[in-house]
Protein backbone atom coordinates (compact mmCIF):
# COMPACT_ATOMS: atom_id res chain seq x y z
CA UNK A 1 0.00 0.00 0.00
CA UNK A 2 1.73 3.24 -0.85
CA UNK A 3 1.19 5.99 1.93
CA UNK A 4 1.74 9.79 1.15
CA UNK A 5 2.85 12.40 3.40
CA UNK A 6 2.79 16.06 2.52
CA UNK A 7 4.87 18.68 4.02
CA UNK A 8 6.62 22.40 3.80
CA UNK A 9 3.10 25.05 4.05
CA UNK A 10 2.60 27.27 5.89
CA UNK A 11 2.02 31.03 6.25
CA UNK A 12 3.63 33.51 3.62
CA UNK A 13 3.10 37.18 1.73
CA UNK A 14 2.24 37.68 -1.69
CA UNK A 15 4.55 37.32 -4.04
CA UNK A 16 6.56 35.11 -2.05
CA UNK A 17 7.50 31.29 -2.27
CA UNK A 18 7.13 28.12 -0.65
CA UNK A 19 8.33 24.33 -0.84
CA UNK A 20 5.64 21.50 -0.69
CA UNK A 21 7.44 17.75 -0.46
CA UNK A 22 5.43 14.71 -1.10
CA UNK A 23 7.28 11.50 0.80
CA UNK A 24 5.92 8.35 -0.18
CA UNK A 25 6.29 5.18 1.47
CA UNK A 26 5.24 1.28 1.16
CA UNK A 27 6.14 1.55 -2.85
CA UNK A 28 8.17 3.42 -5.35
CA UNK A 29 6.34 6.63 -6.95
CA UNK A 30 8.58 6.04 -10.17
CA UNK A 31 5.69 3.17 -10.27
CA UNK A 32 2.98 6.14 -10.81
CA UNK A 33 1.39 8.95 -12.48
CA UNK A 34 1.71 11.91 -9.78
CA UNK A 35 -0.18 15.27 -8.79
CA UNK A 36 -0.63 18.20 -6.54
CA UNK A 37 -4.49 19.35 -5.91
CA UNK A 38 -5.77 21.72 -3.74
CA UNK A 39 -8.83 22.48 -2.28
CA UNK A 40 -10.09 26.34 -0.71
CA UNK A 41 -12.77 26.63 1.05
CA UNK A 42 -16.33 27.39 -1.07
CA UNK A 43 -14.29 25.97 -3.99
CA UNK A 44 -14.06 22.27 -5.96
CA UNK A 45 -10.90 20.54 -5.44
CA UNK A 46 -8.78 21.46 -8.51
CA UNK A 47 -5.70 19.40 -10.17
CA UNK A 48 -2.68 21.74 -9.97
CA UNK A 49 0.14 20.10 -11.75
CA UNK A 50 -0.07 16.15 -12.56
CA UNK A 51 3.47 14.51 -14.03
CA UNK A 52 3.32 10.95 -15.86
CA UNK A 53 5.92 8.55 -14.57
CA UNK A 54 7.71 8.47 -17.02
CA UNK A 55 8.02 12.22 -17.01
CA UNK A 56 6.03 12.31 -21.28
CA UNK A 57 3.58 14.63 -19.96
CA UNK A 58 2.74 17.89 -17.35
CA UNK A 59 -0.31 18.88 -17.11
CA UNK A 60 -0.82 22.36 -14.99
CA UNK A 61 -3.76 24.91 -14.36
CA UNK A 62 -3.41 28.08 -16.39
CA UNK A 63 -3.58 30.25 -13.01
CA UNK A 64 -0.18 28.27 -12.04
CA UNK A 65 1.80 28.11 -15.24
CA UNK A 66 5.16 30.13 -14.38
CA UNK A 67 4.81 29.81 -11.28
CA UNK A 68 4.47 26.38 -9.97
CA UNK A 69 7.04 23.53 -11.05
CA UNK A 70 6.81 20.21 -9.95
CA UNK A 71 10.00 17.52 -9.66
CA UNK A 72 10.45 13.90 -8.37
CA UNK A 73 13.55 12.72 -6.68
CA UNK A 74 12.81 8.84 -7.11
CA UNK A 75 16.01 8.25 -5.05
CA UNK A 76 14.23 9.79 -2.29
CA UNK A 77 11.19 9.07 -3.02
CA UNK A 78 9.56 12.25 -3.05
CA UNK A 79 7.73 14.55 -5.63
CA UNK A 80 7.68 18.44 -4.60
CA UNK A 81 5.63 21.15 -5.61
CA UNK A 82 7.72 24.43 -6.15
CA UNK A 83 5.29 27.70 -5.64
CA UNK A 84 7.15 30.92 -6.73
CA UNK A 85 4.94 34.32 -7.12
CA UNK A 86 2.21 33.00 -4.78
CA UNK A 87 -1.14 34.87 -4.89
CA UNK A 88 -3.84 35.33 -2.17
CA UNK A 89 -5.64 33.11 -4.47
CA UNK A 90 -3.26 30.17 -3.89
CA UNK A 91 -4.82 30.03 -0.26
CA UNK A 92 -5.76 26.49 0.30
CA UNK A 93 -5.05 22.91 1.34
CA UNK A 94 -2.72 20.86 -0.78
CA UNK A 95 -2.89 16.94 -1.42
CA UNK A 96 -0.46 15.12 -3.32
CA UNK A 97 -2.03 12.52 -5.05
CA UNK A 98 -0.50 9.12 -6.92
CA UNK A 99 -2.48 7.26 -9.30
CA UNK A 100 -2.13 4.35 -12.02
CA UNK A 101 0.62 4.94 -14.68
CA UNK A 102 -1.02 4.44 -17.36
CA UNK A 103 -2.77 7.95 -17.15
CA UNK A 104 -2.59 9.73 -20.03
CA UNK A 105 -2.84 13.73 -19.37
CA UNK A 106 -5.04 13.97 -16.52
CA UNK A 107 -5.34 16.06 -13.58
CA UNK A 108 -8.90 14.46 -12.58
CA UNK A 109 -8.59 13.44 -8.76
CA UNK A 110 -11.44 10.68 -9.58
CA UNK A 111 -8.69 9.09 -11.25
CA UNK A 112 -6.11 8.89 -8.74
CA UNK A 113 -6.10 6.42 -5.93
CA UNK A 114 -3.73 7.70 -3.55
CA UNK A 115 -3.76 10.71 -0.98
CA UNK A 116 -1.85 12.49 1.49
CA UNK A 117 -3.49 14.07 4.27
CA UNK A 118 -3.12 17.96 2.75
CA UNK A 119 -1.08 20.60 3.98
CA UNK A 120 -2.53 24.42 4.84
CA UNK A 121 -0.88 27.02 2.46
CA UNK A 122 -1.87 30.51 3.20
CA UNK A 123 -0.86 33.65 1.57
CA UNK A 124 -1.77 36.97 2.39
CA UNK A 125 -2.03 40.33 0.68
Amino acid sequence: QLQLVESGGGLVQSGGSLRLSCAASGRTLDGYTVGWFRHAPGKEREGVLCNSNSNDWTLAIDSVKGRFTISRDDAKNTVTLQMNSLKPEDTAVYYCAAGPRWLWKSCVASEYDYWGQGTQVTVSS
